[in-house]
């Protein structure tokens, strides 16, 4: 990252806004490394953002403005050491930052200057990090952007509490719009967050139901359901957002949101892809080690014979980390056409939800920036 970058100390600390480049600025490439070209230069925005009301370190002061005046004392390096430098942790890693930069390209597709709403951009970048905490002590996973994950480096108490803490303190740049924004707008935003949290809860719980063998088979609407409340989410809430500050109508912001959810199906469909691969930072297979019933598994499970379907339920069942009987699994995976039916899902969802957004769009910079991005999400390879 830019300015977020470690100090000594190991923590990150975006403390001033750096000039904003505005996110339809001239294309400077093509394909997917242009994509991440014009994302990269917004990333010190978007943590600026988050540091106004995640702060990487605290002062009583800080303390104050998040909680309200003590009625006795703070301890405020207990709470920094144990939320603020926990969750910094993992965001200073990096990330890609897609779903701020998404809630930005929705404002300016729609004739806005994402600067206006800058105190809104990190919402779901700091819930999703609070997700990948939890996500990460629930599957016993030990690697996160390559480094430990942070229930193995500060213990399992407070990486829970750390995470849990990072899905409501986004609410407060709603909290501190009251008299700066219309009340019916605010109430808007209100219950898109109140209602995306309760999705994503929803579908974490069926997700892991799956992996732990509870089904005797998932098919693929109900996987699709399951990634539309877990992945979508967040992409969801960010452009829903920015199309309501934006001034859209219902129909447009709800528009907005199902093609957030369709690019952000396809972006898990392309994790399910790379998890397969030897990659820096990843454990190699971790999804057929975790048991989960990823599209690429349930595509499987329906075009195997039945004693090799079987096995392949058996494999996941198990929760296997001898690297024989991981790549088994992928074995019985590439014996059918699962990964190129994984591939051209994707494509397919990004295609429509694209058909069905680009006519309410006038033509720009921003809106042409919006399509190569939801095609990035799918051309990706990290």
């Amino acid at each position: 990252m830019t300015s977020s970058s470690k100090k000594a100390t190991g923590r990150a600390t975006p403390r001033e806004t750096p000039r904003r480049p505005t996110a339809a600025s001239p294309p400077t490439g093509g394909g997917p490394g242009q994509v991440l070209e014009e994302m990269e230069p917004l990333k010190p925005v978007i943590d600026a953002s988050i540091a106004r009301f995640f702060p990487p370190e605290l002062t009583e002061r800080e303390v104050e403005h998040i909680c309200g005046r003590p009625r006795y004392e703070y301890d405020v390096r207990a709470l920094e050491e144990s939320i603020y430098r926990v969750g910094w942790e993992l965001l200073g890693r990096g990330g890609k930052r897609w779903r701020p930069y998404l809630m930005m390209l929705v404002i300016e597709a729609l004739g806005k200057d994402p600067s206006e709403f800058s105190d809104f951009l990190g919402i779901p970048e700091v819930i999703h990090n609070g997700t990948l905490i939890v996500d990460d002590l629930e599957d016993g996973s030990e690697l996160r952007r390559g480094r430990p994950t942070l229930h193995r480096m500060f213990g399992v108490d407070i990486a829970i509490n750390a995470g849990n803490t990072m899905y409501y303190v986004p609410l407060l740049p709603l909290l501190r719009a009251r008299g700066k924004l219309p009340d019916a707008l605010l109430a808007d935003l209100y219950e898109i967050y109140t209602q995306e949290m309760i999705n994503i809860s929803h579908g974490q719980a069926t997700d892991i139901f799956w992996h732990r063998g509870g089904s005797d088979g998932v098919s693929v609407p109900q996987y699709l359901q399951m990634c539309a409340y877990k992945s979508g989410t967040l992409a969801r809430m960010a452009a829903k957002f920015g199309a309501r500050l934006a001034g859209a109508d219902p129909a447009l912001v709800d528009r907005f949101g199902r093609f957030a959810e369709s690019v952000a199906i396809a972006f898990q469909i392309q994790d399910d892809l790379l998890n397969l691969e030897e990659q820096v930072g990843k454990e190699y297979g971790e999804d057929i080690k975790e048991g989960k019933r990823s599209l690429l598994v349930i595509r499987a499970l329906e075009r195997l014979p039945k004693a090799e379907a079987k096995e392949l339920t058996r494999i996941l069942d198990s929760h296997p980390t001898d690297r024989a009987e991981i790549a088994r699994a992928i074995a019985l995976l590439r014996k059918t056409d699962a990964f190129e039916f994984g591939r051209g899902l994707a494509a397919r969802l990004v295609k429509e939800s694209w058909a069905d957004l680009e006519g309410s769009l006038p033509e720009s910079a921003a809106r042409a920036k919006l399509r190569r991005f939801a095609e990035f999400l799918i051309q990706r390879s990290h």
